[in-house]
């Protein structure tokens, strides 16, 4: 059985929030370019290029690639081989976040629902927490600004409504966004299971690499051609117009009850943002 530290898991967090709100993927990078390059509009084009001199101000100078540094979204695999020593795994997160958003100077945005009285460090976390097998600890950050998960929707559709039902919600819930959750925007879609499963597998497919197919044939096709209906819709970078409104469309899908279609559409902001750490 392998032992990590509280301390190190601190330490790792406290790295990865600041990194993935600093240095923006090579995957969202390029797709910025070869956007850039497609795009028609010239306003379009001019968003890229500041969109791109941005990431490398934020990388060089270690500050916020945006200054919604969002709310801290954790996915964690924890080997069941893996014991914590020095105190528990959520808590030694959340200090993370705490050292993290207090060192990296990045906005603290989470507050009480009703009051809005800040929690002053960004916590708590939001932390999903998957057992798997082996002697491994894996921590995934996703940090999640506040625009782009307003227009984040779940519904139940009807099972009559099919593949058709679901590109009509998905196409709609982009068009009805608009340029609210600053475009070009990744779309996470979560097919099936239950309401909540739907909503946290779609979510989770935000993290997939830009440019990367989807594994399932079926998805696959679904994904290529939500994606090319979407940026039929004109929205176009940050809203000013154009041919591409979306980077990519990500979709994960579960099995569901018979008498049921969850889906959800979890919108990401141009600002791709996710860093992990292996333990």
């Amino acid at each position: 059985m392998k032992t990590v530290k509280y301390s190190d898991i601190v330490e790792g967090v406290k790295k990865i929030c600041m990194d993935a709100n600093f240095d923006l993927g090579d995957d969202v990078l390029e797709s910025f370019k070869k956007s850039r390059d497609i795009e028609e509009s010239q306003a379009g084009k001019d968003i890229f290029d500041q969109l791109l001199a941005n990431a490398v101000i934020a990388k060089k100078e270690k500050i916020a690639l945006c200054q919604d540094t969002g709310f801290s979204v954790f996915f964690v695999e924890l080997g069941d081989d893996v014991k914590i020593s020095g105190g528990n795994l959520i808590e030694a997160i959340n200090d993370g976040v705490r050292a993290g958003y207090s060192e990296g100077y990045l906005r603290k945005s989470i507050c009480h629902p009703f009051t809005r009285k800040n929690t002053g460090d960004n916590t708590p976390a939001i932390i999903h927490v998957d057992l798997v097998k082996g002697d491994s600890l894996k921590i995934t950050i996703a940090p999640k600004g506040g625009g782009s998960e307003n227009m984040s929707r779940v519904t139940m559709l009807l099972p009559s409504d099919g593949i058709d039902g679901v590109k009509d919600y998905v196409v709609n819930r982009v068009r009805e966004s608009g340029a609210n959750p600053c475009p070009p925007i990744i779309v996470g879609v979560g097919i099936g299971g239950t309401f909540e499963k739907a909503a946290m597998i779609a979510k989770k497919a935000l993290l997939r690499p830009i440019g990367s197919i989807n594994p399932n044939p079926e998805l696959a096709v679904l994904e290529e051609d939500l994606l090319k209906r979407i940026n039929n819709l004109g929205i176009g970078p940050q809203g000013f117009g154009g041919r591409i409104t979306a980077l990519a469309v990500h979709v994960e899908m579960h099995p569901c009850h018979i008498a049921s279609l969850p889906l959800a559409v979890n919108i990401n902001c141009h600002s791709s943002r996710h860093k992990e750490i292996i333990f």
